[in-house]
Formats: structure tokens, sequence, C-alpha cells
């Protein structure tokens, strides 16, 4: 289980059909790694919004939004292109990365047990320390207060 303070764990995970993203692509700026469990879902949409309509807010303080699902990159695509959303989603298929970070985990609805992602965000600094956890996270305000912890690093 990953902890604030702790050293951020590299990744490389593909963002299109071309490109990838680790942890070094933005060497001087600091991540928003933020985890959802589905593409499209209500709950996942209004997180992908209001990172899209807060990302000069971002910007101004040198940090990049980068949101993480098991979804595919033509998902991502469908996603990104149906909502016009300004942040970058990477895939994470085979769920390594998910796993890394302590976020796939045992979920229960209905009754019924299954293994799936935590809404979860990770603020990592731009020396790759990690600055902040939100773990379990209700959508309504949470960009908000992401934003204003990276305007206070």
């Amino acid at each position: 289980m990953i902890n604030e303070g702790d050293n951020a764990i590299n990744f490389n995970m593909p963002i299109d059909d071309k490109n990838f993203i680790t942890l070094d692509s933005y060497p001087d700026n600091n991540i928003v790694l933020y985890f959802y469990p589905k593409d499209d879902t209500p709950g996942c949409t209004r997180e992908a919004i209001d990172f899209t309509s807060h990302i000069n807010g971002f910007k101004q303080c040198k940090t990049i939004i980068i949101g993480v699902s098991a979804d595919s990159i033509s998902k991502h695509k469908k996603f990104i292109e149906k909502h016009q959303l300004e942040v970058t989603l990477a895939s994470d298929e085979d769920k390594k990365v998910c796993e890394d970070y302590g976020v796939w985990i045992e979920k229960s609805m209905y009754g019924k047990k299954f293994m799936g992602i935590e809404r979860t965000t990770i603020l990592i600094d731009k020396n790759r320390k990690i600055r902040k956890i939100w773990r379990k996270v209700s959508v309504t305000g949470h960009v908000e207060e992401v934003l204003e912890a990276a305007q206070n690093i």
C-alpha cells in the first residue's frame, strides 16, 4: 500500500495508438493521477468533466491531470470525444498500475463480490513524492479540493 510521503511508482501506460505516458513524461510538472472505475458512467463522467473545467487552474500550478481506468484506449478516445475532455486518459487494461497503487480492490454490490477500481486520486509533486492521497472519492467538490492542494505545493 502506498502512503503520502512515499516515492511515486513509475508506470508506462498507453494514451493512444502510438503514445505512452510515464512519470517522466512531464519532468517539471506535478501530476494528479486519478483512478476511476469506467468510462462514460455517471460518476466517472462527472469527475472527468470537472477536471476538464478546472484544467487552466491546474496548468497555472504546473500540474498535469492523468485519468486511469482499465478501459481500452479506443473506449477512452470515444469518451474524450463525446464529452470534449481535456484531460489525458491512460489505459491500464492489465491493472498493473492499479495494483501498484493499491486501487484494484475487492468490492461488493448487492451482495456480490468482485474486483474493481476504487475511485482514488493521488497528487505527485515534481520530485515524484506522493503529496496527498484521496481514497474512496466522492465526486462532488473533489476536483476543487485537489486543485487547492496542487496550488499549495
